[in-house]
Protein backbone atom coordinates (compact mmCIF):
# COMPACT_ATOMS: atom_id res chain seq x y z
CA UNK A 1 0.00 0.00 0.00
CA UNK A 2 1.00 3.00 -1.07
CA UNK A 3 1.82 5.66 1.70
CA UNK A 4 0.60 9.31 1.88
CA UNK A 5 3.93 10.45 3.43
CA UNK A 6 5.33 8.98 0.56
CA UNK A 7 3.36 10.17 -2.61
CA UNK A 8 4.38 12.18 -5.31
CA UNK A 9 4.83 15.99 -4.48
CA UNK A 10 1.66 18.20 -5.67
CA UNK A 11 4.15 20.56 -7.03
CA UNK A 12 7.03 19.77 -9.64
CA UNK A 13 10.05 21.40 -11.26
CA UNK A 14 10.88 22.46 -8.02
CA UNK A 15 14.75 22.77 -9.38
CA UNK A 16 13.07 25.19 -11.55
CA UNK A 17 11.43 27.62 -9.60
CA UNK A 18 12.66 30.47 -8.18
CA UNK A 19 12.69 31.71 -4.51
CA UNK A 20 9.71 33.52 -4.58
CA UNK A 21 7.39 31.01 -6.38
CA UNK A 22 9.20 28.30 -3.73
CA UNK A 23 8.63 30.02 -0.17
CA UNK A 24 4.74 30.83 -1.99
CA UNK A 25 4.35 27.11 -2.40
CA UNK A 26 5.83 25.80 0.58
CA UNK A 27 3.97 28.31 2.59
CA UNK A 28 0.78 26.82 0.54
CA UNK A 29 1.12 23.19 1.52
CA UNK A 30 2.18 24.36 5.03
CA UNK A 31 -1.51 26.45 5.73
CA UNK A 32 -3.09 22.99 5.54
CA UNK A 33 -1.46 21.52 8.46
CA UNK A 34 -3.60 23.30 11.54
CA UNK A 35 -6.34 22.08 9.51
CA UNK A 36 -5.43 18.13 9.62
CA UNK A 37 -4.32 18.76 13.17
CA UNK A 38 -7.86 20.08 14.10
CA UNK A 39 -9.16 16.72 12.22
CA UNK A 40 -7.53 14.73 15.16
CA UNK A 41 -8.59 16.84 18.18
CA UNK A 42 -11.01 14.20 19.34
CA UNK A 43 -8.08 11.46 19.50
CA UNK A 44 -5.38 13.33 21.00
CA UNK A 45 -7.82 14.50 23.60
CA UNK A 46 -8.40 11.13 24.50
CA UNK A 47 -4.62 10.05 24.33
CA UNK A 48 -4.32 13.56 26.61
CA UNK A 49 -7.10 12.39 28.88
CA UNK A 50 -4.83 9.00 29.92
CA UNK A 51 -1.91 10.75 29.98
CA UNK A 52 -3.18 12.82 32.51
CA UNK A 53 -4.34 9.99 34.60
CA UNK A 54 -1.03 8.36 34.51
CA UNK A 55 0.92 11.01 35.50
CA UNK A 56 -1.44 11.71 38.80
CA UNK A 57 -0.64 7.86 39.74
CA UNK A 58 3.23 8.48 39.61
CA UNK A 59 3.52 7.67 35.78
CA UNK A 60 6.16 9.00 33.36
CA UNK A 61 5.48 10.14 30.08
CA UNK A 62 8.11 8.56 27.32
CA UNK A 63 8.29 9.88 23.82
CA UNK A 64 10.10 7.24 21.18
CA UNK A 65 11.56 7.86 17.51
CA UNK A 66 13.54 8.03 14.65
CA UNK A 67 14.98 10.97 12.81
CA UNK A 68 13.19 13.92 12.50
CA UNK A 69 10.81 12.44 14.90
CA UNK A 70 12.48 11.64 17.28
CA UNK A 71 14.16 14.66 17.41
CA UNK A 72 10.53 16.70 18.05
CA UNK A 73 9.69 14.17 21.24
CA UNK A 74 12.79 14.80 22.81
CA UNK A 75 12.62 19.10 21.87
CA UNK A 76 9.15 18.34 24.00
CA UNK A 77 10.20 16.45 26.10
CA UNK A 78 13.58 18.91 26.87
CA UNK A 79 11.49 22.16 27.16
CA UNK A 80 8.97 20.48 30.20
CA UNK A 81 11.03 21.16 32.99
CA UNK A 82 11.94 24.87 32.14
CA UNK A 83 9.12 25.55 31.43
CA UNK A 84 6.64 23.58 33.37
CA UNK A 85 8.91 23.68 36.52
CA UNK A 86 8.84 19.45 36.61
CA UNK A 87 11.50 16.76 37.18
CA UNK A 88 13.70 16.17 33.84
CA UNK A 89 12.30 12.44 34.19
CA UNK A 90 9.12 13.22 34.29
CA UNK A 91 8.75 13.12 30.57
CA UNK A 92 10.94 11.28 28.60
CA UNK A 93 12.06 11.66 24.80
CA UNK A 94 14.16 8.71 23.28
CA UNK A 95 15.19 8.57 19.90
CA UNK A 96 17.06 5.38 17.48
CA UNK A 97 20.60 5.88 17.70
CA UNK A 98 20.79 7.59 21.24
CA UNK A 99 21.39 11.13 22.13
CA UNK A 100 24.50 11.27 19.60
CA UNK A 101 21.47 10.64 16.64
CA UNK A 102 20.11 14.27 17.99
CA UNK A 103 23.01 16.07 15.85
CA UNK A 104 23.82 13.05 13.10
CA UNK A 105 21.86 10.08 11.67
CA UNK A 106 22.91 6.41 12.90
CA UNK A 107 22.76 4.06 10.13
CA UNK A 108 19.80 1.60 10.52
CA UNK A 109 19.03 2.22 13.99
CA UNK A 110 15.62 2.89 13.13
CA UNK A 111 15.51 -0.46 11.56
CA UNK A 112 16.38 -2.47 14.43
CA UNK A 113 12.66 -3.74 15.77
CA UNK A 114 14.00 -5.29 19.78
CA UNK A 115 16.28 -0.97 19.65
CA UNK A 116 13.31 0.61 21.22
CA UNK A 117 12.21 -1.56 23.84
CA UNK A 118 15.74 -1.90 25.30
CA UNK A 119 15.98 1.99 25.33
CA UNK A 120 12.83 2.00 27.56
CA UNK A 121 13.86 -1.02 29.69
CA UNK A 122 16.94 1.21 30.56
CA UNK A 123 14.40 3.65 32.12
CA UNK A 124 12.52 0.76 34.36
CA UNK A 125 9.82 1.56 32.29
CA UNK A 126 6.55 -0.22 33.72
CA UNK A 127 2.60 0.13 33.89
CA UNK A 128 2.18 3.20 35.82
CA UNK A 129 4.05 5.00 32.88
CA UNK A 130 2.68 5.86 29.03
CA UNK A 131 4.66 5.74 25.75
CA UNK A 132 4.09 7.44 22.50
CA UNK A 133 5.22 6.61 19.57
CA UNK A 134 6.57 9.23 17.02
CA UNK A 135 6.63 8.25 13.16
CA UNK A 136 5.36 9.97 10.34
CA UNK A 137 5.19 7.15 8.05
CA UNK A 138 3.88 4.95 10.51
CA UNK A 139 5.87 1.82 9.85
CA UNK A 140 9.43 2.37 11.81
CA UNK A 141 10.51 -0.95 13.62
CA UNK A 142 12.18 0.79 16.34
CA UNK A 143 9.11 2.20 17.31
CA UNK A 144 7.03 -0.75 16.31
CA UNK A 145 8.94 -3.30 18.20
CA UNK A 146 8.48 -0.75 21.23
CA UNK A 147 4.95 -0.59 21.43
CA UNK A 148 4.49 -4.36 20.41
CA UNK A 149 6.61 -4.92 23.50
CA UNK A 150 4.83 -2.41 25.96
CA UNK A 151 1.49 -3.79 24.88
CA UNK A 152 2.20 -7.08 25.91
CA UNK A 153 3.54 -5.93 29.17
CA UNK A 154 0.09 -4.27 29.89
CA UNK A 155 1.85 -0.51 29.65
CA UNK A 156 -0.15 2.00 27.59
CA UNK A 157 0.43 3.02 24.03
CA UNK A 158 -0.20 5.72 21.94
CA UNK A 159 1.46 7.26 19.11
CA UNK A 160 1.75 10.49 16.46
CA UNK A 161 1.67 9.13 12.85
CA UNK A 162 1.29 10.88 9.44
CA UNK A 163 -0.07 8.11 7.59
CA UNK A 164 -4.20 6.01 8.24
CA UNK A 165 -4.24 2.29 9.14
CA UNK A 166 -0.32 2.05 9.86
CA UNK A 167 1.40 -0.83 11.88
CA UNK A 168 2.35 1.66 14.28
CA UNK A 169 -1.27 2.73 15.18
CA UNK A 170 -2.27 -0.94 15.13
CA UNK A 171 -0.08 -1.39 18.23
CA UNK A 172 -1.43 2.04 20.08
CA UNK A 173 -3.78 2.03 22.59
CA UNK A 174 -4.40 5.59 21.82
CA UNK A 175 -3.51 6.40 17.89
CA UNK A 176 -3.46 9.79 16.33
CA UNK A 177 -3.26 9.92 12.69
CA UNK A 178 -2.85 13.43 11.20
CA UNK A 179 -2.54 12.60 7.68
CA UNK A 180 -1.40 15.82 5.63
CA UNK A 181 -0.64 14.44 2.04
CA UNK A 182 2.15 14.51 0.15
CA UNK A 183 5.32 16.83 1.43
CA UNK A 184 6.53 19.29 -1.02
CA UNK A 185 9.49 17.85 -1.75
CA UNK A 186 8.03 14.25 -2.41
CA UNK A 187 8.67 11.67 1.12
CA UNK A 188 10.75 14.94 2.87
CA UNK A 189 8.30 14.44 6.51
CA UNK A 190 10.30 16.78 8.25
CA UNK A 191 8.38 19.58 6.03
CA UNK A 192 4.65 19.46 6.92
CA UNK A 193 4.97 15.98 8.88
CA UNK A 194 7.32 17.52 11.27
CA UNK A 195 5.05 20.41 11.48
CA UNK A 196 2.06 18.41 12.10
CA UNK A 197 3.87 16.39 14.74
CA UNK A 198 5.12 19.40 16.57
CA UNK A 199 1.79 20.91 16.76
CA UNK A 200 0.25 17.57 18.20
CA UNK A 201 3.11 17.41 20.76
CA UNK A 202 2.70 21.09 21.75
CA UNK A 203 -0.78 20.67 22.64
CA UNK A 204 -0.24 17.21 24.59
CA UNK A 205 2.42 18.93 26.91
CA UNK A 206 0.51 22.01 27.06
CA UNK A 207 -2.76 20.68 27.94
CA UNK A 208 -1.09 18.32 30.73
CA UNK A 209 0.75 20.37 32.15
CA UNK A 210 -2.26 23.05 32.77
CA UNK A 211 -4.38 19.94 34.08
CA UNK A 212 -1.88 19.25 36.23
CA UNK A 213 -1.87 22.56 37.61
CA UNK A 214 1.76 24.13 36.36
CA UNK A 215 -0.24 27.33 35.14
CA UNK A 216 -1.72 29.98 37.01
CA UNK A 217 -3.89 31.66 34.89
CA UNK A 218 -1.83 31.64 31.58
CA UNK A 219 1.65 32.50 33.25
CA UNK A 220 4.34 30.21 33.64
CA UNK A 221 4.49 30.70 37.86
CA UNK A 222 6.60 27.26 37.86
CA UNK A 223 8.97 28.16 35.15
CA UNK A 224 12.99 27.94 36.09
CA UNK A 225 14.29 30.80 36.65
CA UNK A 226 17.53 29.89 34.31
CA UNK A 227 18.64 33.08 33.34
CA UNK A 228 18.08 36.80 33.25
CA UNK A 229 15.21 36.67 30.88
CA UNK A 230 13.12 34.39 32.97
CA UNK A 231 14.20 35.95 35.74
CA UNK A 232 12.79 39.44 34.24
CA UNK A 233 9.30 37.28 33.25
CA UNK A 234 8.82 36.27 36.74
CA UNK A 235 9.75 39.81 38.56
CA UNK A 236 6.21 40.99 35.99
CA UNK A 237 4.63 37.96 36.85
CA UNK A 238 4.72 38.64 40.51
CA UNK A 239 3.96 42.75 40.32
CA UNK A 240 0.93 41.92 38.53
CA UNK A 241 -0.34 38.91 40.30
CA UNK A 242 0.05 40.47 43.83
CA UNK A 243 0.11 44.38 42.82
CA UNK A 244 3.65 45.43 44.15
CA UNK A 245 6.50 47.58 43.18
CA UNK A 246 9.73 46.14 41.14
CA UNK A 247 11.62 45.85 44.22
CA UNK A 248 9.07 44.18 46.33
CA UNK A 249 8.80 41.88 43.26
CA UNK A 250 12.69 41.26 42.97
CA UNK A 251 12.94 40.64 46.67
CA UNK A 252 9.73 38.15 46.68
CA UNK A 253 11.30 36.21 44.04
CA UNK A 254 15.40 36.04 45.43
CA UNK A 255 13.84 35.03 48.61
CA UNK A 256 11.45 31.84 47.60
CA UNK A 257 13.14 31.47 44.37
CA UNK A 258 10.45 30.66 42.51
CA UNK A 259 7.31 32.82 41.30
CA UNK A 260 4.87 30.36 42.56
CA UNK A 261 5.65 30.47 45.62
CA UNK A 262 6.45 34.15 45.86
CA UNK A 263 2.90 34.98 45.48
CA UNK A 264 1.46 32.27 47.71
CA UNK A 265 3.67 33.20 51.23
CA UNK A 266 3.05 36.94 50.34
CA UNK A 267 1.37 38.26 53.23
CA UNK A 268 1.41 42.26 52.26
Amino acid sequence: MQRTTESDSNYDGLDKMDVSDLLININREDKTVAISVEKQIPQIEELINMIIIKMKNGGRLFYLGAGTSGRLGIVDASECPPTFGVDYGLVVGLMAGGDKAIRKAVEFAEDNINLGWKDLMAHNINSNDIVIGIAASGTTPYVVGALMKCQAEKITTGCIVCNSNSSIAAVSDYPVEVVVGPEFVTGSTRMKSGTAQKLVLNMISTTVMIRLGKIKGNKMVDMQLANNKLVDRGIKIIMNEIDVSHETATSLLKQYGSVRKAIRNYNG
